[in-house]
């Protein structure tokens, strides 16, 4: 009898400690996803400003690709987005409070391209073979997603200047 006392105390602490630890994390984690949250680091905030203007915040279609879509793996891989997460969100503290660098924010632009994989523009881009206006769209698309061996491509090296690129609009207020 004593043991299952035990074992109830002990899985109801468990519970007690888990499930406020777990919302804690998770509303952390909501909290610190957003795009107006990442703009609040100054060297961010140009990445943000001109991903208001592009064609991943503004678009006839109303859909709006967030931070998290293209700079971190899917949600739908638990480990693999919390991971990558919180890799991201500890460099961008350390550089924010720790370099004593200048920012370069074009080699930074470029670094930050080379870890989008297509996997992440196929989240939102997943019917591309039909949906380009040319056929020569279509056959581009048909590289990326079918690739012969040693052909590999990236979405971004043809559309690397999509969202991220300098904007008189903003640069003129800075």
């Amino acid at each position: 009898m004593k043991a299952t006392y035990k074992y109830m105390l002990f899985v109801t602490g468990g519970a007690l400690l888990g499930i406020p630890l777990f919302s804690l994390t998770y509303s952390v984690m909501v909290r610190t996803s957003s795009p107006q949250f990442c703009s609040t680091c100054h060297e961010i905030k140009p990445a943000y400003e001109s991903w208001l203007t592009s064609t991943h915040h503004y678009n006839k279609y109303g859909v709006v690709a967030r931070c998290m879509d293209c700079h971190l793996p899917s949600a739908e891989n638990v480990w693999q987005f919390f991971y990558g997460k919180t890799i991201h969100g500890a460099k961008d503290i350390a550089v924010h409070f720790l370099s004593t660098r200048a920012y370069d924010r074009e080699k930074n632009r470029l670094k930050a391209y080379q870890n989008i994989d297509n996997a992440n523009c196929m989240k939102c881009h997943s019917n591309l073979i039909y949906s380009p206006m040319t056929r020569g769209a279509m056959l581009a698309h048909r590289t990326v997603l079918y690739p012969r061996p040693g052909y590999e491509k990236k979405c971004l090296d043809c559309h690397q200047s999509l969202v991220h690129t300098p904007n008189p609009f903003f640069e003129r207020g800075s």
